[in-house]
């Protein structure tokens, strides 16, 4: 097989890998609290072919030789964390960040984070007078201590700016706990799961992703109640990358095929 041949096969399967995760970002523009994703490529096994002594002659600039490639190929995938647009809801558990700050849920496998803040309530299975506040996952919101906030049954909720849930009962009202609003420093150490939740990379901890709160200081992050963080994708620059992806691919393609009949030209060609 040709290099022509190989050049074009790796540089379609790259190219059929970017426009799945372009598709992925078109599907999920209305999707809440949605992340984006692009991804960077390299090239495959590029090397110096030398040309024939008979190339090297005296005063020549360049040196012998041309580069020869092998195609490309995906070579990591980056989250653009870049904040969504907020869409308001009137509805006081729809909650959504302004600035750099993730939620925190009780995952299945421990803490994960999220910006999705479409946020409701779930009974305590072992107190009917409390509930949980979870997310649509079903997954238990977490406050500053990592322990999950639970509110009186019935009671009336609000949420001010600070992540603080104030209730109020018959018997009072008043803050019961704060959210946890983990300040994101390093994006790159974390890894996307379904449901539009993150957990941190294999071997780091929170102390390495996330700026460490300190007690008594308010949070650099503001909560809004009554409104929804939606999708960051930006949809009529998706649709252009996917127009550039797909005029690609079929160079890629036209490439492949000019190969296979060059090739099969020269198999049927008699001495």
């Amino acid at each position: 097989m040709n290099n022509s041949m190989i050049s074009a096969m790796v540089s379609m399967n790259s190219l059929q890998q970017r426009l799945d995760m372009i598709a992925d970002n078109i599907a999920n523009v209305d999707t809440v609290g949605y992340r984006s994703k692009d991804s960077s490529f390299e090239d495959v096994l590029t090397q110096v072919q030398g040309h024939h002594k008979d190339f090297n002659l005296p005063g020549r600039a360049t040196p012998p030789g041309y580069t020869m490639g092998f195609g490309m190929r995906v070579a990591s995938v980056v989250e653009n964390m870049d904040q969504g647009s907020h869409k308001e809801t009137g509805r006081p558990l729809d909650l959504a960040i302004e600035g750099n700050a993730m939620f925190a849920v009780e995952g299945s496998d421990g803490i994960a984070y999220t910006r999705e803040g479409s946020f409701h309530v779930s009974p305590d299975p072992q107190d009917s007078n409390s509930v949980y506040l979870v997310n649509n996952q079903g997954y238990r919101v977490l406050d500053r201590d990592n322990g999950p906030i639970r509110i009186p049954a019935n009671a009336k909720v609000a949420i001010d700016t600070q992540g603080w849930v104030h209730v109020e009962t018959a018997a009072g009202q008043g803050p019961v706990s704060q959210l946890k609003l983990a300040e994101l420093q390093r994006p790159e150490g974390l890894v996307k799961m379904d449901g539009n939740l993150y957990v941190l990379a294999t071997g780091l901890t929170e102390a390495e992703v996330f700026e460490q709160a300190v007690a008594g200081q308010a949070p650099q992050s503001e909560v809004h109640s009554g409104f929804l963080e939606m999708s960051n994708v930006n949809y009529s620059e998706e649709m252009t990358k996917m127009l550039e992806v797909q005029r690609a691919y079929q160079l890629a393609a036209r490439a492949l095929s000019s190969s296979d009949t060059m090739m099969s030209l020269a198999n049927t060609m008699r001495g």
